[in-house]
């Protein structure tokens, strides 16, 4: 078997309609189909999925997430638009300028998530810099 790529993110949550408003809003996110317990969006060409399950319940004391890239110059306006939508925004983790910025939030359902302005190689760069312990296969 070979993996070809990511083919679509799937989240259950409590109510649909909430969740749709919120994906719509905060990630611009295009809603190509709505029924009455499930709906799916194209997210700049990525398809996400809701799926309402009235007992779903969130962890919120885990780092697990899921990081959308965004562009520096577009950090300061996500993160007022994040604000003025009422998103309930996370403290950050103290890191250093060369890891790049980082807004983390979480949707109706607690599911979090990351705006990042870095690239897997600012990442590579910043921890071949700092980070003498690690290995790296390259």
């Amino acid at each position: 078997m070979t993996v070809k790529g990511l083919s679509h993110f799937l989240f259950s949550v409590r109510d649909l309609d909430a969740s749709v408003e919120f994906y719509k809003e905060v990630f611009d996110a295009r809603l190509l189909v709505k029924g009455r317990k499930t709906a799916y969006f194209d997210l700049n060409g990525m398809w996400l999925a809701l799926n309402e399950e009235k007992d779903a319940v969130r962890k919120d004391d885990s780092y697990t997430h899921i990081a959308f890239s965004i562009d520096e110059r577009d950090y300061e306006r996500v993160h007022e638009k994040l604000v003025s939508l009422g998103v309930r925004i996370l403290p950050g983790r103290g890191r250093s300028v060369q890891d790049k910025r980082s807004i983390y939030f979480v949707d109706p359902d607690g599911y979090k998530f990351e705006f990042h302005t870095g690239s897997l190689q600012d990442r590579l760069n910043y921890y071949r810099a700092e980070k003498p312990h690690m290995n790296f296969f390259e």
